[in-house]
């Protein structure tokens, strides 16, 4: 998978050197470049916004930057990558896309800053490539590059061969649409609590039981808008 992150602020992807995602790129399975939206412009002042039409607080990403950065990067026809632009007006991000951005062979993040990017950027790649704005939360940030970093770490580790464990990846949270069960590890007993007795017992089918109960309990009482149309049973 390559990754290409637009970003005034490139070297806030320094952290994926570490951990997991940082193995997977000395592995090659993941190569991910982070380029500068200011080594674009063309005035001593690396220019990237402007004050917006129509009045309004807050400053607007400049089109003319945008455009010679990804173009740098997807070249000046149709490309076969897809472009994620974060964004509090856009779809979503939930483990289903995660996975479906994990098997992108070529995503393309566009951090945006201050009141966002020129729609135009959108709309004139949106004629040459794919194009999702995506948003991680009813929330607003002060830039996209904490919602790619979460983007990239989501859909990073679903790509084989990155955790080391396949399996671990099937019951998470979320993969089966509930909240995942709790766990527990040595000692059985910590500070007076003590780990649950059908996880001790060895009886692998009324482990899975306890742990499907936990999940429903769980789910029932953080997220319970995840149950709407499961089956009651």
């Amino acid at each position: 998978m390559r990754i290409d992150i637009v970003t005034i602020f490139p070297e806030f992807f320094s952290v994926l050197d570490i951990s997991l995602l940082g193995k997977a790129r000395e592995q090659g399975l993941i190569e991910v470049v982070a380029h500068d939206l200011r080594d674009f412009t063309h005035d001593r002042h690396r220019t990237v916004d402007d004050t917006p039409y129509g009045g309004g607080a807050g400053m607007v990403m400049k089109p003319e930057p945008w455009g010679e950065a990804l173009d740098a990067i997807v070249g000046d026809g149709a490309s076969d990558a897809l472009l994620v632009v974060p964004s509090p007006a856009g779809e979503p991000f939930t483990q289903a896309t995660a996975r479906e951005l994990a098997q992108e062979p070529h995503l393309v993040f566009a951090c945006g800053r201050y009141e966002g990017i020129d729609q135009r950027v959108v709309d004139h790649y949106e004629t040459r490539m794919r194009v999702r704005p995506i948003s991680l939360g009813d929330y607003v940030l002060n830039g996209g590059e904490v919602a790619v970093m979460a983007m990239i770490e989501a859909a990073g580790r679903l790509v084989p061969g990155v955790v080391g464990n396949p399996e671990s990846l099937v019951e998470e949270s979320h993969e089966d649409g509930l909240l995942e069960y709790p766990s527990y590890t040595k000692p059985p007993v910590w500070r007076d609590l003590e780990v649950p007795a059908v996880l001790r017992s060895g009886h692998h089918g009324k482990v899975a039981e306890w742990r499907h109960e936990q999940q429903l309990e769980r789910t029932r009482r953080v997220r319970p808008e995840l149950l709407d149309g499961r089956d009651a049973s």
